[in-house]
């Protein structure tokens, strides 16, 4: 397309009968060779962008097949609400039961009781540590009985 462009403006210019003699036909003249030469850059840039992309497409595929070798291609499919795999590592057996938002972003993250139990957790979206304390839902609910 900007070779196109390039090619229309240069069939206009040869048009004109421009005076290579001239200060404005010098000018004229000079943006004509500039032009094609940044559509000669920006095709040969093109073609090599696509070059890189197909190459980074290679890679990606080797390294799907290089995965698929080393870590085998069993990958668990279930939807961690009722996990029957063997060999799942998912932390299906750790229902995401609570549901907490973080104060800083918003975001809304599920946590399981493992995760209640280490005390904190960081928030995937943002990186805000989350603490629990417990401690005083305790002493409340024992200060009732």
């Amino acid at each position: 397309m900007l070779t196109e462009k390039a090619a229309y403006l240069k069939g206009l210019m040869e048009g004109l009968s421009i005076d290579g003699s001239t200060k404005e036909g010098k000018v004229l003249l000079a943006l004509r060779d500039v032009i094609d030469e940044i559509c000669e850059t920006v095709d040969t840039i093109d073609a090599d962008v696509d070059d890189i992309v197909e190459f980074c497409s290679n890679i990606d595929e080797d390294l799907s097949d290089v995965e698929n070798a080393v870590f085998g291609d069993d990958e668990c499919d279930c939807d961690c609400d009722d996990c029957d795999c063997e060999d799942c590592d998912c932390d299906c057996d750790d229902d995401c039961a609570y549901e907490v938002v973080c104060p800083t972003c918003g975001d809304t993250i599920e946590l399981n009781d493992l995760m209640l139990e280490d005390g904190s957790v960081e928030c995937p979206n943002c990186g805000e540590l989350l603490e629990f304390d417990f401690d005083e839902d305790e002493e409340e609910s024992g200060d009732e009985e």
